[in-house]
């Protein structure tokens, strides 16, 4: 798979953090607010982008390699660019050679809560090495739509509302629309098999006329 890592360094650093860094699949997706972190022994290594969990509970990765082989390919080649950077002062390094087109593929779960428009979470896997998490389907006024990971920043809209940034998103219309089609199918899929599997349920259940007037009582 071809990908694009983009470097940059934090001028004055605390704690353990050095960098930043972003990577876009095949010219088609990007993935930014991935952290470049130095340990204690002087060792380089990096943070994928995560939600902050309030309850004490373990934060959880927005996205991440799923295999262990593309986990330390990416690492290595983050690192391996922001070396690059501080002695070339070079941003972007491309990755691989692009011969095969990426492919990609859905799981989605139709899902709501009480009080909120949210009816549905999609999970995309890139060339099944790369996962993408917490894809929201939204129920709008005209419609569901589908809303990618974001954080929320410092910055307020003229309408006095936070402003939030998405973490990951396709970066080309043909892409986006795509992407789009292909998570859609698969939420109305999931529905249906939702519905069917509900009916079938229902089925199963004994009609109060067919049990037998002698049943025991206590």
């Amino acid at each position: 798979m071809k990908y694009e890592v983009n470097v940059s360094e934090v001028k004055n650093p605390k704690g353990n953090l050095r960098g930043f860094a972003s990577v876009v699949f095949d010219d088609s997706f990007k993935v930014s607010n991935i952290t470049i972190m130095e340990n204690k022994e002087g060792k380089m290594y990096i943070s994928m982008p995560y939600y902050s969990n309030s309850n004490d509970e373990e934060n959880k990765d927005i996205c991440h390699p799923i295999t262990k082989e593309f986990r330390q390919e990416l690492e290595d080649s983050i690192i391996q660019s922001f070396e690059d950077f501080r002695q070339t002062g070079e941003h972007k390094h491309l990755i691989g050679d692009g011969e095969q087109e990426m492919s990609f593929k859905v799981s989605v779960t139709p899902f709501e809560r009480e009080g909120r428009n949210i009816c549905g979470l999609a999970r995309i896997y890139f060339d099944d090495c790369f996962l993408i998490n917490n894809v929201s389907l939204l129920q709008g006024k005209n419609g569901v739509f589908i809303s990618m990971p974001s954080y929320k920043t410092k910055q307020i809209d003229g309408n006095g509302r936070n402003v939030y940034k998405d973490v990951c998103f396709p970066i080309t219309k043909e892409f986006r629309e795509k992407l789009n089609s292909v998570i859609m199918q698969g939420f109305e899929q999931a529905k249906k098999n939702q519905q069917e599997a509900a009916k079938e349920q229902s089925d199963n259940f004994v009609p109060i006329s067919d049990v037998p007037d002698n049943l025991p009582f206590r």
